[in-house]
């Protein structure tokens, strides 16, 4: 495992070593002018941001302790630590502790490691589906005179289509998982067998996590926790970019402006590599709010990077008392999950 990440790690460092050499004449960058956005950035509005933040990791410790309350009832307070723990580590070691969350609230519940990867499964899940009807309610709202109105309809229309396919797909895996898994097994068995038994694994897993959600009111909450969560994510946006006061094109962004831009940071952390995807985070922020609000390039790259601080990075000095705290060591508890996780998903 460590001569693969290193083999990435490798890789990576190639390809933008290669990247900035080719395109060294074609940058004009006015670092002053960055560093003076910086500088002048409202106080006021990131810590509102970072305020809505946290508040987020508070809903997600409440809904991890509805979604166990059919087998155990857990005090959500017990859990925010995992939460906090779990983050920090996806910030620091990238995607690879994914499983840290889950893994944490087994050791802390009693409950087993696979049970609780089947509440992250359906977590991811409610998460995706809140956010596609946050941006596609938001994004209706927004006046046809704007520029790039077209790319704002798309993204609504893909958002709900997204939320509808979600809605589907969880509604026949609630009532037929076994048979959705059977059929993903055998079809993409045909390509892959492995594929398929993982695929089929998930499925079940799924299953699992939706099982957890014991009658209409867990249902009812989890949803309006995570729309209440996914709402407050959207506004530590808002409030970012409305940081940028000496900036017209960011300080004067609407709600449902500042969707496409959620999307995009969203985008650009499916695949978050350690300390790199940092840099590649601000990177794809930059661009969408150049591209599609105007801003100069210097003011966006200064919002993009405020943008990691406030939604990604503001949790690590919790992340690392809580730690202390619980008496877990992140790198230890990051290579313990992921070696915890690939052994479940070997099992099923």
């Amino acid at each position: 495992m460590k001569k693969r990440n290193a083999v990435l790690w490798l890789v990576v460092v190639v390809a933008l070593a290669i990247l900035v050499f080719l395109f060294r004449d074609r940058a004009h960058f006015d670092w002053r002018m960055f560093l003076q956005q910086l500088r002048f950035v409202s106080i006021g509005h990131i810590l509102f941001g970072i305020a809505l933040i946290y508040a987020t990791y508070w809903l997600r410790a409440v809904r991890w302790a509805v979604f166990v309350s059919p087998t155990k009832k857990v005090p959500a307070s017990s859990l925010i630590g995992s939460q906090f723990i779990g983050f920090t580590a996806v910030a620091l070691f990238g995607r690879l502790a994914d499983l840290t969350r889950p893994y944490l609230v087994a050791r802390r519940t009693g409950l087993s490691l696979s049970s609780q990867i089947a509440v992250y499964t359906i977590e991811r899940m409610f998460d995706l589906g809140a956010a596609a009807i946050v941006f596609s309610s938001a994004l209706a709202f927004t006046p046809k005179n704007l520029p790039h109105h077209e790319v704002f309809v798309k993204t609504g229309l893909i958002s709900m289509g997204a939320t509808l396919a979600i809605a589907v797909f969880a509604g026949a895996v609630r009532l037929a998982g076994g048979t959705v898994a059977a059929i993903a097994r055998k079809t993409v068995g045909l390509l892959s067998k492995p594929a398929g038994e993982s695929i089929a694994a998930k499925i079940d897993g799924f299953r699992d996590g939706l099982n957890a959600i014991s009658s209409f009111r867990d249902f009812a909450l989890v949803t309006l926790l995570s729309l209440a969560m996914w709402g407050m994510i959207g506004f530590a946006y808002l409030e970012t970019a409305h940081a940028f006061v000496s900036t017209p094109e960011l300080s004067g962004l609407t709600f449902s402006r500042t969707m496409l831009l959620m999307a995009a940071s969203i985008g650009g952390s499916l695949v978050q590599l350690p300390i790199i995807g940092w840099f590649t985070q601000i990177a794809v922020t930059a661009t969408a709010m150049h591209t599609l609000y105007g801003a100069p390039i210097e003011a966006a790259t200064a919002c993009g990077a405020m943008l990691l601080v406030v939604t990604f990075l503001c949790i690590i000095p919790t992340g690392f008392a809580y730690s202390q705290k619980e008496h877990v060591s992140l790198k230890r508890v990051t290579q313990e999950s992921e070696a915890a996780g690939t052994g479940v998903s070997d099992v099923g």
